[in-house]
């Protein structure tokens, strides 16, 4: 496998971090990059030529110049960017999916792909990017998952490959998803209720008793800030994990409601209610803003 060219689609968090972290390999040539929020006013441009990252004009460059393609973009874009690589992918080159997108949505993309002679493999992020860079560990899906891990983890990644059937690795991610975005939604609810009634001392006391093993201080903090910071983007994820929900043949009460909490803080966040709120704040300033914006 000769890969030395990378295009990455989509220059947010996550195409950041891999841009700076796959421009640094003296095996790769070049790095360049298009996000659709464009180049005037996001700083994109600069940021990518702080990390080494070519910007281009439109999405047919990045296309047209690499060997592999890593598409990094929020859930609502996976399919809309899976269609417009169709029209300008080099056959043979590699398209790697990294979006969080259910098994269906996933398959559907690989068919466009693999109709323009290109090659699709589909990877499940399975944690927080920031604190691993391109180490984060990935699950790989499909028929060339096997040689790409294999090329990747020589890179540095840490890849395994879930099944060379593609959604196996999707499955896995929107599964787990439910649960830790859940588990989110969750902790801003209750958190934020508790503080209203000025009961979170005694409701977090019982909730260490029960759980030990979970230092709920820190870990409220975490997802407060997470979710203030990314509220769209997850919200868009739980809607495709409300889908592989549905796709499974099941009602998916609970992952709506999860997403509706996730667009909640969403729209908080639009709205400035976490404005200036440092990200090493306590889950109480968020948790305060919140209860400010309702009495608002």
């Amino acid at each position: 496998m000769n890969i030395t060219r990378i295009g990455i689609i989509g220059f947010g968090e996550v195409g950041k971090i891999f841009g700076a972290g796959l421009a640094a390999l003296p095996s790769v040539a070049t790095v360049s990059t298009w996000d659709k929020k464009g180049a005037q006013g996001t700083g994109m441009v600069e940021a990518a030529s702080a990390r080494n990252v070519i910007w281009c004009d439109d999405a047919a460059a990045v296309y047209a110049n690499a060997d592999l393609i890593i598409s990094a973009v929020t859930a609502s874009n996976t399919t809309d960017v899976a269609q417009t690589a169709a029209a300008y992918i080099q056959p043979g080159s590699i398209f790697l999916d990294l979006n969080s997108a259910s098994p269906g949505t996933k398959k559907a993309c690989a068919q466009r792909i693999e109709s323009a002679g290109a090659h699709y493999v589909e990877a499940g992020v399975m944690t927080s990017v920031p604190p691993y860079g391109i180490k984060v560990p990935m699950l790989l899906g499909g028929a060339l998952a096997p040689e790409l891990s294999e090329h990747l983890n020589a890179w540095g990644f840490d890849t395994a490959v879930a099944n060379t059937t593609l959604g196996i690795a999707s499955a896995i991610k929107m599964s787990r998803s439910v649960m830790i975005k859940g588990l989110e939604a969750l902790v801003i609810e209750s958190f934020a209720t508790a503080r209203v009634y000025g009961v979170e001392r005694q409701m977090l006391a019982t909730l260490k008793e029960t759980f030990p093993g979970i230092d709920w201080e820190k870990q409220g903090a975490y997802f407060f800030t997470r979710v203030a910071q990314h509220g769209q983007r997850r919200a868009e994820e739980m809607r495709e994990s409300a889908n592989t929900v549905a796709e499974a043949g099941f009602e998916p009460f609970m992952t709506q409601s999860i997403a509706d909490k996730q667009q909640w803080m969403a729209d908080a966040a639009k709205a400035g209610v976490f404005k200036d709120i440092p990200s090493d704040a306590p889950w109480e300033v968020f948790a305060d803003a919140l209860i400010s914006a309702r009495r608002a």
